[in-house]
């Protein structure tokens, strides 16, 4: 009775109001209903094939038929304008910024040219036109640049492709970095396509079968961004990982198996040389430790319409904090920026110290040699030298400047600044013991063409020989991989 007596009693804009608020509930339950069945039949029509794509195809173009979002990020890594104040994807000759690791590489290829990665699209690009490629080959050297390593792997086999020749293969080498390097054709999911990977989780003991969809967002980047080594007169691709992923770990382990890259021109050293450890380098950071996948940071996810997808202009986070960084972290872009930028100065600080002092003990060996100096004296120096110049590298071949684990990096290079010092110590008392007149007078190597000089390079003869290469070689090997690209669209 009550609540029939307050319905009548109640005021009739009162009821009007309810009708208003209830028909504006269904208008809005009926529009996201609608959206919900919009975006369904969206993801539907998304993940259906307007194309079969083939197993091992290299192409990535066939592949961005189906994929056209994913494509056309990818399409973008062409752009290189971006530079942050330590990277970027703009070119950079570090030796004519860092003229010491001329003299750090004497008798290595790199002491020729060493420029900034440009990014994944120019990879081919990049490795036909260095100077280091004028030195004979392997065509491992090809096994990280091209989604058609894979597709020779399987014609050839594994083995019988890292004995080929980086020449011998040049022409079948053609497509940039893309979508077979990382996925499967027939579902899309993420797999691994470099063997080395595989088979060194193996000898650890791991399944990498049995890795999480999270743990492969980084192992599909581990194929390639790592520390690896060409293993006896097969060049066979190996990944010093067995003793673990630290500098100091893998030195013991390159010096269990004697293994050297090159014998210093100037200060006779056994060398080693790092070439891009950014996956073991991340495992010792925070962000490992905290589950975050390459992925997140360098591919982050978009959103188009009702679609997610993954961002394939693969590049720094700092070009996209907001799609990166602040997914997680609720700071603004300009303090991100900064916390960045500072702890990627402190690591530049000690690498440059690292860089001179290298430079300089590299020469007081050649001096103590001119001078007389035998193997047994020299041996101590020697080994002090290789393992200084070792860690150097760990950090700084990776990509980031040590921001992928800043503690870790900071730390490596302060033991190879102690293992310097202690080679210049033993070199000094060589010299003295020699009647050399200590510190000795260094060479003039302020410039990358004066520290070329100082180590006996010609360049004009290797520029000229390199642009030969270029203008004979490069176009007959695009013909010929245009002839066998006309005959796959047959």
């Amino acid at each position: 009775m009550e609540t029939t007596s307050t319905t009548k009693n109640r005021k009739p804009w009162v009821n009007w109001l309810l009708f208003i608020v209830t028909a504006i509930v269904v208008f809005v339950l009926g529009l996201l209903a609608s959206s919900v069945i919009e975006r369904r039949s969206e993801a539907k029509l998304y993940f259906q094939m307007a194309k079969e794509i083939p197993d091992w195809e290299p192409r990535n173009e066939v592949w961005g038929e189906n994929f056209p979002r994913e494509y056309e990020t990818y399409a973008s890594t062409t752009d290189t304008s971006f530079q942050s104040a330590h990277g970027g994807s703009a070119k950079v000759d570090y030796l004519e910024k860092y003229p010491e690791l001329v003299v750090m590489w004497a008798g290595y290829a790199f002491s020729r040219d060493y420029n900034q990665g440009r990014g994944h699209y120019y990879a081919i690009q990049d490795i036909r036109q260095t100077l280091r490629t004028d030195v004979p080959q392997p065509a491992t050297c090809w096994t990280c640049k091209s989604p058609d390593v894979p597709r020779l792997m399987q014609q050839l086999g594994v083995p019988e492709y890292y004995q080929g020749t980086w020449a011998e293969l040049g022409s079948e080498v053609v497509n940039n970095i893309g979508c077979q390097d990382c996925h499967d054709p027939k579902t899309m999911n993420l797999r691994i396509t470099r063997p080395a990977l595989a088979e060194a989780f193996q000898r650890q003991g791991k399944d990498i079968n049995k890795a999480s969809h999270q743990e492969m967002r980084s192992l599909v980047c581990a194929q390639c961004h790592v520390e690896y080594y060409f293993k006896g007169n097969g060049k066979y691709l190996t990944f010093p990982w067995d003793n673990g992923f630290s500098a100091d770990e893998m030195e013991v382990y390159y010096d269990n198996i004697e293994h050297v890259d090159w014998v210093h021109n100037l200060s006779k050293t056994p060398m080693l040389k790092a070439q891009h450890p950014d996956y073991e380098l991340y495992m010792t950071g925070v962000h490992a430790d905290r589950g975050v996948a390459c992925a997140d940071c360098h591919m982050p996810y978009k959103r188009d319409g009702g679609m997610k997808f993954t961002d394939h202009k693969i590049q720094s986070p700092l070009a996209n904090i907001s799609g990166s960084c602040q997914v997680c972290h609720r700071e603004s872009e300009a303090k991100l920026m900064a916390n960045v930028y500072d702890r990627q100065s402190k690591v530049e600080e000690l690498r440059r110290i690292v860089e001179i002092n290298l430079a300089r003990v590299h020469i007081e060996a050649k001096t103590a040699w001119d001078n007389g100096a035998n193997e047994a004296e020299m041996k101590p120096a020697l080994t002090l030298i290789r393992h200084a110049q070792w860690r150097w590298d760990w950090v700084a071949a990776a990509n980031g400047l040590g921001f992928h684990s800043p503690a870790e990096a900071l730390r490596v290079l302060g033991t190879s600044i102690q293992k310097a010092q202690e080679a210049r110590i033993i070199l000094n008392e060589i010299l003295i013991r020699k009647g050399v007149k200590t510190p000795i007078e260094m060479p003039d190597i302020s410039t990358k063409a004066k520290a070329q000089e100082y180590i006996g390079l010609d360049m004009p003869a290797l520029m000229k020989k390199k642009s030969d290469f270029i203008l004979n070689t490069v176009p007959e090997w695009i013909r010929l991989a245009a002839d066998r690209e006309a005959k796959m669209n047959k």
